[in-house]
């Protein structure tokens, strides 16, 4: 497990320090960041945080790291789309899981010619998901949902996400299939209200960012259980159930 530590370990530092996958940190930038003061608190004799919460805990990396072994049924070392699709609540949906493999690094299996992601890369999109509301998280899924790469999203594009949503919620909780096509302008509009766009119609990486809201909004998009929540937020204010996902899941 030692090797899986430290690349555990050192992609957190990578991740938000060095946004431009140059393979290189300043010293300065290192030594000012926050990463480094997480951990630093594995020195306390009192830690400041339950250690689970710390990531660079050893109990944080043999969570994230079984987490990957559990979701690697064919115990090839890798995950396939469908073997990261059970990541979390298991709600991510097929368009967002397919366009985290056309963008980001994988390799193909020679046996069945899927693509597939490494531990390195699990790791980069465990500290997107657990970090939704960062700059670099943001960025991340940024390159995920611009599928035309030309710097702004709109209608069509939260549509073409949010219809992948709305079919997982379907699926999965019957009074679902209530919501019909107002029901995703509707959601389209909120989308636009939180991102507060500059120009109409469009939204920037810049909006997302600055508004606040951006990992909300991005939520929204790619995972339904997150989705669910959102919309049912003033229920479970008034009436928190703890088992909100197993729910979901069936």
């Amino acid at each position: 497990f030692y090797p899986f530590y430290v690349f555990t370990a050192v992609r957190k530092f990578f991740f938000f320090l060095d946004p431009k996958r140059t393979g290189r940190i300043r010293i300065r930038d290192l030594l000012s960041s926050q990463i480094i003061i997480e951990l630093f608190e594995l020195r306390q004799e009192v830690p400041a945080q339950d250690p689970e919460s710390n990531w660079f805990s050893m109990q944080s990396a043999l969570k994230v790291y079984m987490a990957y072994l559990d979701m690697d049924a064919d115990q090839n070392g890798m995950l396939s789309k469908s073997e990261l699709s059970h990541y979390g609540s298991g709600m991510l949906t097929q368009v967002f899981i397919d366009r985290v493999f056309e963008e980001y690094q994988t390799y193909r299996d020679t046996e069945t010619g899927e693509r597939e992601m490494d531990y390195k890369t699990f790791l980069d999109f465990v500290l997107a998901m657990e970090n939704k509301n960062s700059r670099q998280a943001i960025q991340y899924f940024w390159k995920l949902i611009d599928i035309h790469h030309q710097g702004w999203i709109d209608g069509f594009v939260i549509n073409y996400f949010f219809r992948a949503v709305l079919l997982l919620l379907q699926t999965n909780i019957p009074q679902s299939n209530k919501k019909d096509v107002t029901f995703v302008d509707d959601v389209k509009d909120e989308i636009f209200d939180m991102a507060k766009a500059k120009t109409p119609g469009r939204i920037t990486l810049q909006d997302l960012i600055n508004c606040r809201q951006g990992g909300t909004v991005l939520s929204m998009l790619i995972d339904a259980a997150a989705f669910w929540r959102y919309d049912n937020r003033e229920t479970l204010i008034v009436e928190p159930d703890p088992d909100d996902e197993d729910d979901l899941k069936g």
